[in-house]
Parts: C-alpha cells; structure tokens; sequence
C-alpha cells in the first residue's frame, strides 16, 4: 500500500493556474468539482487524468482490506493465515504516512484517507488478537468478544473525530518559520513509510512458504492492493507534460512514495505466484481425500470374503 499523499503539482506549477485578485484567490479555467473536494485548481487534460487515476487508487485501498476482514470472520482462523509481522508492519507504514501529511500540512481529504487507513489496519490488528485469543482459550468467554466490540466501537468514534481536529489544528500553525524542517520531516516520514510498506510483504510470504498454503487469506487484500499501487504510480507519471517546472524535481519529490508503491508491487507478484501454486497443492489433496472413501468399501468387501 502506498501513502495517502495525492500526487499533485509543485507550489511553482500550482500559482500559475491561480489568479490573485485583492483578498481572495480565484482558480482560472479549473475542474469546479476537483477544486470543491480536494482544493486542486486543474485547468488541463493531464492534470484532470491524474487526479480522476488517484481517486481511483485511493478507493482500492479504501476496499483493500474489507474482503480479508470478511474472510477471517468466515473461517474464525484468521491467525492462523496473517502473519503478524505483516500487519504490524502494515500499520507502521500508514501511520508515518500520516505523520508526513500531518507535518506537511496535505489537504483535508489526504488526513482522512490515511486515517481510514490506519481503522482499517485497527480493525485487522482486533481481529487477529480476538481470533488468537479465543481459539488458544480452551473455553469460549463472551467478555472477550463485549471487548472486542468496545474496543471497534471507541476506536471508531475517536478516528471519526481526529481528522476535524487535526485540521483545525493544521490551520493554525506558524507554516512560514517551520517550512523547511517540516519538508525534510514529511520526507523522511516519506521513506519510513516505503521501507515499512516493504517490509510488511515478507513476513506473509514467509508464513504462507511455512504453511505451503494460502488458505485464509483472501487474495482481493493483495489484488486491490496491487491496482491501487499501479494507479499510483500512474497518476504521478501522466501529469508530467503538463508540468511547466523541473520535471526532475517533481519526480525526486515523490520518489519515497513511487518507490514503496512499485517495490510493493513486485512483493505482491511474489504473494499471486504462492496463491497460484499453493491453490494447486491445495486441488490435489482435496482430489486425494475424495478418492480414498471410494477404495476402502472395496478393501472390506475382499477380506470378507476371504475370510469366508
């Protein structure tokens, strides 16, 4: 998963789309609906493509994590499918992403996403502890599953109202003495974030190598995961001709998170391979468990007989 920060247009190539009456700033030719939602003043083709692709891959990570939490409600294993190295790893990363938009001051709508990102995280974090908890407890206990509900409810209500506060506080900071060091912190928040990102592939492609198995896991965490990487990446990439500055330095601001997005990729193709082989072994020892039910009776009927 890459990081909420929406790629966008440097602050040079940003102030020439706006014109500067007295008192107020009036975007010139922009997309109405991408100025109202995300404060962006897109005038070209380019530009408009990027924004619509970053929706795009801001949805797929919103949906990411839906189908595991499903799977693991199904099944009641789900420990025994996600490593925790992953999700811890996971989370890390989404929560010094937040921290570099947060430092950065990003738009609204970026502090949102990211923190949807880290309930999400939560949500997956509850679940595996609830499920490790009660299948290594010898008896059931409904306080744990009363714990577990609390635990969703308060975090929720806690992650609704952080957003509103950081961004009333985000708007009251001294930008101008603190810009530069809060650059160089979002940035190294930035590569924390890719390395974390990184990271949280290995531990699952471990823990499904010592299974030999994918069974529990739902491969849509992985699919959507993958698409909302890719969208990324393409995202930064097609708004290029329409920059006007350094193209150069558009890229070497977004290299942290272009990184952490295409490197993740390529975990993933690694995590698709072991789905497709371990869904093969999974095929033939299903085939071989159906077939032994049919060749015992017949093993039975021939000592009977013998023995008569």
């Amino acid at each position: 998963m890459a990081t909420a920060r929406f790629p966008g247009k440097s602050a040079d190539v940003a102030a020439g789309n706006w014109s500067s009456p007295p008192g107020r700033l009036v975007c010139v030719n922009g997309t109405p609906w991408i100025l109202y939602l995300l404060e962006e003043c897109v005038d070209n083709v380019w530009e408009y493509c990027s924004v619509v692709i970053g929706l795009i891959s801001m949805f797929c990570f919103l949906l990411s994590t839906l189908p595991q939490v499903y799977e693991a409600y199904r099944n009641g294993k789900g420990e025994e499918a996600m490593s925790f190295g992953f999700l811890f790893f996971l989370f890390s990363g989404d929560l010094t992403s937040f921290a570099g938009c947060y430092l950065t001051s990003q738009l609204p709508i970026q502090v949102i996403t990211v923190v949807f990102y880290i309930f999400t995280d939560l949500i997956l974090i509850s679940q595996f502890l609830y499920y490790k908890i009660k299948n290594s407890s010898s008896r059931k206990s409904p306080v744990l599953k009363w714990l577990c509900f609390m635990w969703c409810g308060s975090a929720s209500l806690v992650l609704l109202t952080l957003p509103k506060l950081i961004v009333d506080n985000s708007a009251s900071l001294d930008t101008k003495s603190t810009s530069k060091s809060v650059e160089i912190t979002g940035y190294v928040c930035g590569y924390l974030a890719s390395v974390f990102y990184l990271s949280s592939r290995l531990p699952q492609l471990y823990k499904n190598f010592q299974r030999q198995s994918t069974e529990g896991t739902s491969y849509m965490l992985f699919a959507l995961a993958m698409m909302g990487n890719g969208t990324y990446g393409l995202s930064v990439i097609v708004v290029l001709p329409a920059l006007k500055g350094s193209k150069q330095t558009f890229i070497i601001k977004h290299l942290a998170w272009l990184i952490g997005s295409l490197g993740v990729i390529v975990l993933d193709f690694f995590v698709t391979a072991q789905f497709v082989m371990y869904r093969k072994n999974s095929s033939a020892k299903d085939s071989k468990l159906l077939s032994v039910p049919e060749v015992e009776p017949l093993l039975c009927e021939e000592v009977e007989l013998s023995l008569l």
